[in-house]
Parts: C-alpha cells; sequence; structure tokens
C-alpha cells in the first residue's frame, strides 16, 4: 500500500491536469420529480418527533451539510457515528454515505427515513404522511401512477438531489482558462496539491468521492469506525472510507468521518502526515488553504418558484 502510494505521488503530478474536471452548469433530471423530492426533502413530517427532515442534516443554506460534528436525529437522539457527508454534487459520488454502504442517491434516501436513530418512521408510517396530504397524492397519482411507497419517495427526493450543484467556483473558471481567476496563492496550493500527491485520492469532478482510501497509511489513525469492512466484512476493507469530494470543503467544516477537526489547517496538516508520511511548513499550509477556498461554488436553487 505504502509503495503504490509512493508511485502515485510521484507519476499522478505528471497527469494532473487531466484530473480535475469543472462542474457542469446543470445535469439531465426530471423537473416535476424533482419538485415534489425538493418537498419531501424539507418535509419534518417524515419523522417520528416531526422535527427532523433531510434538510435538518443536509441544510441547502449551508452547503448541503449542518456543520455539526455528529448530528442529532429524532428527540436529540446521536444519529450515525460519522460526520454528516454534504448532499451538494453528491450525485458525482460512486457511492454514498463514508463506508458506501449506499450505492446510489435514491438507496441513501430511503435509509435516514427508517433508522432509528435518524427520523425513526416506518415505511407504513412514512406511507401515511404522503397519503393523508391531498397535494401530495395529487403528485405521485401524476408522476407515479399513485403508487406511494418508500421506493417512490426516495426516488423523487434522488431526483431533487441530481439539481443540488455548485459550479462556477473560482478554480474551476481558472480551469476554463481564466488565469485571474484564483489568487497567486492559491495557483501554488493547487501545485502543491499536485507534487504532494493529494491529487492521487482527490480529483475528478468531485475532487473526491470517487474512491474508497484507508485513513491512516503512513501514521495510524485512531477509530473506532471500520469503515468499508462493516459493509464487505473483508479485514483488508478495515479502515477504508470513501474519499471526501473537496467541493465547497471551506464551508463544510468540521472534517474527517467522525467530524474532530474543525479547520482546514489542521486539516491538511493531520493529513499529510497520516496519508502522505510528511509534515508541511506553514506557508505551504497557507497556501492549500487558499487552493481549496478557491473550490466554492455557486449554489442555485433550479427550482425556486
Amino acid at each position: 500500500m505504502r509503495i503504490m502510494i509512493i508511485v502515485c505521488v510521484f507519476l499522478i503530478p505528471i497527469f494532473a491536469v487531466e484530473m480535475i474536471i469543472p462542474i457542469p452548469d446543470s445535469i439531465h433530471y426530471e423537473k416535476e420529480k424533482a419538485l415534489l423530492g425538493k418537498k419531501l426533502y424539507l418535509d419534518a413530517r417524515l419523522s417520528k418527533d416531526g422535527k427532523v427532515a433531510c434538510a435538518t442534516c443536509h441544510n441547502l443554506a449551508t452547503y448541503g451539510v449542518d456543520n455539526k460534528a455528529i448530528s442529532l436525529g429524532v428527540n436529540g437522539i446521536v444519529d450515525d457515528p460519522f460526520n454528516t457527508p454534504t448532499s451538494f454534487n453528491a450525485v458525482f459520488n460512486l457511492s454514498q454515505f463514508w463506508d458506501g454502504r449506499a450505492n446510489s442517491l435514491k438507496e441513501q434516501a430511503k435509509g435516514p427515513i427508517t433508522n432509528p436513530k435518524e427520523m425513526a418512521f416506518s415505511e407504513e408510517e412514512a406511507i401515511a404522511v404522503v397519503q393523508s396530504d391531498e397535494a401530495y397524492m395529487e403528485e405521485f397519482e401524476k408522476l407515479y401512477k399513485g403508487e406511494v411507497s418508500l421506493e417512490t419517495i426516495a426516488d423523487a427526493i434522488a431526483e431533487f438531489e441530481k439539481t443540488l450543484l455548485t459550479p462556477n467556483s473560482p478554480f474551476d473558471r481558472y480551469l476554463k482558462g481564466d488565469q485571474n481567476a484564483i489568487s497567486e496563492s492559491a495557483k501554488r496550493g493547487y501545485e502543491s496539491f499536485k507534487a504532494n500527491g493529494c491529487i492521487s485520492c482527490h480529483h475528478g469532478i468531485g475532487i473526491g468521492g470517487n474512491m474508497y482510501q484507508k485513513v491512516g497509511i503512513f501514521t495510524p489513525y485512531n477509530t473506532p469506525q471500520l469503515g468499508r469492512y462493516d459493509v464487505t466484512k473483508k479485514e483488508e476493507d478495515k479502515y477504508f472510507f470513501k474519499v471526501p469530494s473537496l467541493r465547497n470543503i471551506d464551508k463544510t467544516a468540521p472534517y474527517f468521518h467522525d467530524g474532530s477537526v474543525i479547520n482546514l489547517e489542521t486539516t491538511i496538516q493531520l493529513m499529510a502526515l497520516y496519508q502522505l508520511g510528511t509534515i508541511l511548513e506553514t506557508d505551504e499550509i497557507n497556501d492549500l488553504v487558499a487552493f481549496l477556498q478557491s473550490l466554492t461554488g455557486e449554489y442555485k436553487d433550479a427550482l425556486h418558484q
């Protein structure tokens, strides 16, 4: 594993120009289903105490997170022992959740509704809420031939989540040719990002989210969570987690799968230590922060009426 990482650190920068892709302004989605999904995403009635919606933990006003180390479910119960991942740009991930236990947005959307530590509903209770709402039933009749189930509820929510894109970040504009879109510090940070091998895991359209990696390659990371092992039960998957997207990372603190770090400077230094086996100088960290801040995109509600 260490040899592979070292090889990547030296070879990946050669091809790095092609390894980060700007976010498109939009992708295909079914608008009417997305409009229904948005209502469901915001509807706290789909929880046992009537206070928790998808948007409670994945707040649209704060880049798809709640900025808490660990989120709280119904009646203030401590949720999943993981930091809440952002719902923004999640459509580009290879899977959902830190351990990748959901293969799609639709599969992910089912989980919280029936999780006893999140929204704590049964499928029957969720269906009853929808069926009691005349406006909902008109839409389900039109879009799903009247079928109300956890499948159709999740399908609509997933369609809405396809709209949660944040294009036009300064760095994306830089990639498209605007040399003045980011600062000189951010440009140095990008070169450092490539030279140190960060890009070997953080690449693609999400600058992460498209592979699993062990946390603590060079220095052990003390964590009770076992990551992919909980899904696959394979010994070699212990402490492997989905690499987080760095899109809007400046807005989605705290960091790591356990939400244990509150600022980018510390996060960068610890990642360099745990994953790359190196200690960075303060000036280099500052440049990397400037680069990461340039990844904040623009969210415009495509369904605003």
